[in-house]
């Protein structure tokens, strides 16, 4: 008896999605607003990854005086509200997801992403990926990656809690979840790590998803 295919959980940003532009039209509106300089692209790619609030921070401390405690509650809903009223002007998918998530029709699919619930809904609906899954946890879940709980919690709401699983993102953050939570994990080269892809520890490295089925086979074997 063959054993069954691997349940897999994707990413967002940076691993299907290029959405640097739009998180920086967003953060930048914020630190207009508060009187701030503009982010470059660069910048904001150094700070993604852990959710609105980490992201705020940094933007903050690297535009003037970091962000009071007591103010980051209303800076989070203004960064989400500005992040909402453009979800995907700029945002793009990566180079062969279409296909990718096509071929994978019949495979249990679920979305694990660190950005409010409130901003991952109108981007994935907009881009049309919202069909594929059949489960999508956001940043609103209490225990976020890298806490392996956030995975096993998309596992549970796909129904395949028990089955074999596969974690596929771009980050440190990701590859922490995985091996939190006890399951193999595959990065892409051209997303969003802070750090050479090859120093993440990833079970295998994609420079495209055409390269996803070969992988799936290797940590098979």
């Amino acid at each position: 008896m063959s054993a069954p295919t691997p349940a897999i959980i994707f990413d967002l940003d940076g691993t299907l999605i290029d959405s640097i532009p739009d998180v920086r039209g967003a953060i930048n509106r914020l630190l207009v607003r508060e009187g701030r300089r503009a982010l470059s692209l660069p910048e904001v790619m150094t700070f993604v990854g852990e959710g609105p609030r980490p992201l705020i921070e940094r933007a903050f401390a690297a535009t003037g005086h970091p962000a009071a405690e007591d103010e980051l509650a209303e800076l989070i809903a203004a960064y989400i509200a500005f992040y909402q009223a453009h979800p995907a002007d700029e945002t793009r998918l990566f180079p062969g997801v279409p296909e990718m998530l096509a071929g994978l029709a019949g495979t249990p699919l679920g979305l694990c992403s660190n950005k409010p619930d409130e901003i991952v809904r109108p981007v994935i609906e907009t881009l049309d990926l919202a069909r594929h899954f059949g489960a999508v946890v956001g940043g609103n879940f209490p225990r976020r990656k890298p806490d392996g709980e956030h995975l096993r919690e998309t596992l549970r709401r796909m129904g395949a809690e028990g089955r074999p699983a596969v974690m596929v993102g771009d980050s440190g953050t990701d590859v922490a979840a995985a091996r939190d939570a006890g399951i193999p994990v595959l990065v892409v080269s051209f997303g969003y790590a802070r750090v050479p892809v090859a120093e993440l520890g990833a079970d295998a490295i994609l420079s495209h998803f055409d390269q996803l089925p070969a992988a799936l086979a290797g940590l098979a074997r």
